[in-house]
């Protein structure tokens, strides 16, 4: 797996941590999910910032957040039990669909 990608995947791990401690931390007021959401959430702009030496900031923050969006969903559901009605699963996929035709159809991604 080339290098930017490993430091996009991890960037979103520590984001989707960040993002799912942040509903555990009870808006803050439980220290360790508190802690664990600024760890996340740094770690996640650090890895970010080591990705943007491969790849274009739009790009980066795109995949970035897409990843995230679809990680943190499922997060979600399988953490929290949260639910996903019919138009969010839509939505989680064209968002998928949208990080496939950037890594694939655009000139501006890394290939």
């Amino acid at each position: 797996m080339p290098t930017h990608y490993i430091y996009l995947t991890a960037s979103v791990i520590a984001e989707t941590i960040g993002y799912s401690a942040l509903n555990a931390s009870a808006q803050f007021t439980k220290f360790w999910p508190s802690l664990l959401v600024i760890l996340g959430m740094g770690g996640s702009f650090y890895f970010l910032t080591l990705t943007l030496k491969y790849m274009p900031l739009g790009i980066t923050y795109a995949l970035a957040s897409g990843l995230g969006i679809v990680a943190v969903a499922l997060v979600g559901v399988v953490v929290f039990g949260q639910r996903l009605d019919l138009a969010a699963v839509i939505g989680l996929a064209l968002i998928i669909a949208g990080m496939g035709i950037i890594n694939v159809l655009s000139d501006f991604s890394v290939h």
